[in-house]
């Protein structure tokens, strides 16, 4: 049946889509918060380069539990619960960081909080997914990624303000992000369930029913066909095994790879030791803090570029791009913290950087990890994924300041050039386009028959 011939209700497909990514907004907050509470945990907890490294690497740890129990728990019990789940763990995990009297309990409570990241991060986009028809599924799924860079720019923004609330302003920083949790957990109940999970479990009424919502009589008889054509023959219970089975093998591949690579490319050492990297060419505390706001500012803005952009030109020449800018602009970045430039003309190279990657690398990955699964084992590939991302973030933002001290703060870029190199000569050899079809016709693109 013909697209064309589909007609879409799209203000309710964007309104759950905001509401699903509002786990995005809260996965900003986690990951940003830290940036500017450092000064001052650096001070409260005496923190040397391998505890700093291991308490803003703590949420990975967390993240990494998270993605496991959603994966599992997206499949069993459908995607909603987990949603409602991360909401909860989010709110508790952000009063305990605030509440937290020593570094021991403070470590415990952001590891929790990267539980919640964690099953949000594959939760949020892979939901999205799967409630959008595919000529809009790019730029739905990049709602997520909006999200994500909208918590980390009013964080930051909130970050700068707090900052001169003395020694405990940490505690506000952290504290604060209970109240978008409770938003998030209050949206949630709202949601449907994924048409996709409940044809899986055995509802195909029910399923009907929220493509009914979502769609015209032609979108739903196509839509509805093709994910029982995709479930046939599989079971409700897959395992991991399922997951590396050859057949599926190709696309779990390639999913691990580009979770993988968003990371290691560097740029979220930026995001989270602004700071440290100012501070190397001699930027005031209020200045390094300033800078966190302008890096959120360019982020929320060229990730619009990105959801505008990821439907028309494609996921694989925004990643090709990426990559490729990237490489170039560390290289100048490493040049300039070398040479001791001025922190203005450094802030010129930190934000062509941000730039290129919010548009490109960051929103792009997501989509492609949320699409390039088939629907039969969707959860618990997504789920590994992301686990493999949290895991290079971990990897990432423990060594940096360890690196930074042995190297100099420049030292690393030469390395994550390297990386994203590598990951440009990845892109072009093994990833394929995907923009324009449907979740079951990508099942032919990534497996082989």
């Amino acid at each position: 049946m013909n697209s064309s011939t589909q007609v879409f209700n799209s203000s309710y497909i964007i309104g759950i889509s905001f509401i699903s990514a509002l786990g995005g907004y809260l996965f900003g907050f986690d990951f940003a918060v830290i940036a500017g509470a450092l000064p001052f945990l650096r001070t409260e907890f005496e923190l040397n380069a391998w505890w700093e490294g291991f308490l803003t690497g703590t949420l990975a740890l967390g993240c990494m539990v998270g993605c496991l129990m959603a994966g599992s728990l997206a499949d069993r019990l459908g995607r909603r619960p987990g949603l409602m789940m991360a909401a909860a763990i989010f709110a508790l995990s952000s009063l305990g960081m605030a509440f937290a009297t020593g570094l021991s309990m403070f470590s415990i409570m952001r590891f929790i909080a990267g539980i919640g990241v964690g099953m949000a991060s594959m939760l949020s986009p892979m939901y999205i997914a799967e409630i959008s028809p595919s000529s809009i599924r790019g730029r739905n799924v990049a709602i997520n990624q909006l999200t994500i860079v909208t918590g980390i720019l009013i964080t930051n923004l909130v970050n700068y303000f707090l900052a001169d609330n003395g020694p405990d302003a940490w505690r506000w920083m952290f504290g604060l992000g209970a109240l978008p949790s409770l938003l998030f957990l209050l949206g949630v109940l709202w949601l449907p369930e994924s048409p996709r999970w409940l044809v899986k479990a055995g509802y195909p009424e029910k399923a009907e029913a929220v493509l009914t919502k979502i769609g015209n009589r032609n979108f739903v008889a196509t839509t509805f066909e093709d994910i029982k054509a995709s479930l046939s023959g599989t079971h409700l219970k897959q395992s991991y095994r399922d997951v590396f089975h050859k057949s599926v093998r190709p696309a779990v591949q390639v999913g691990i790879i580009l979770a993988v690579f968003q990371q290691l490319c560097g740029i979220n050492v930026v995001f989270n030791y602004t700071s440290t990297i100012f501070e190397s060419v001699g930027a005031s505390l209020n200045q390094q803090l300033f800078e966190t706001v302008a890096i959120g500012t360019v982020n929320l803005l060229f990730t619009l570029v990105a959801m505008w952009q990821v439907d028309k030109l494609g996921r694989r020449p925004l990643m090709r791009f990426g990559a490729l800018g990237l490489a170039i602009l560390y290289v100048v970045l490493a040049t300039l913290l070398q040479r001791q430039a001025a922190p203005g003309v450094v802030s010129l190279a930190v934000l062509a950087a941000i730039s290129i990657y919010s548009m490109t690398l960051a929103p792009v990955t997501w989509v492609l990890i949320s699409e390039i699964f088939p629907n039969k084992i969707r959860g618990l590939a997504s789920s590994v994924a992301i686990v493999a991302l949290w895991g290079a973030y971990f990897v990432l933002v423990f060594t940096f300041p360890i690196l930074a001290e042995k190297l100099g703060t420049y030292g690393p870029f030469w390395l994550y050039a390297g990386i994203c190199l590598l990951g440009f000569f990845f892109i072009t050899a093994k990833v394929r386009e995907t923009k324009g079809k449907t979740l079951e016709e990508l099942e032919g693109v990534f497996t082989p028959h």
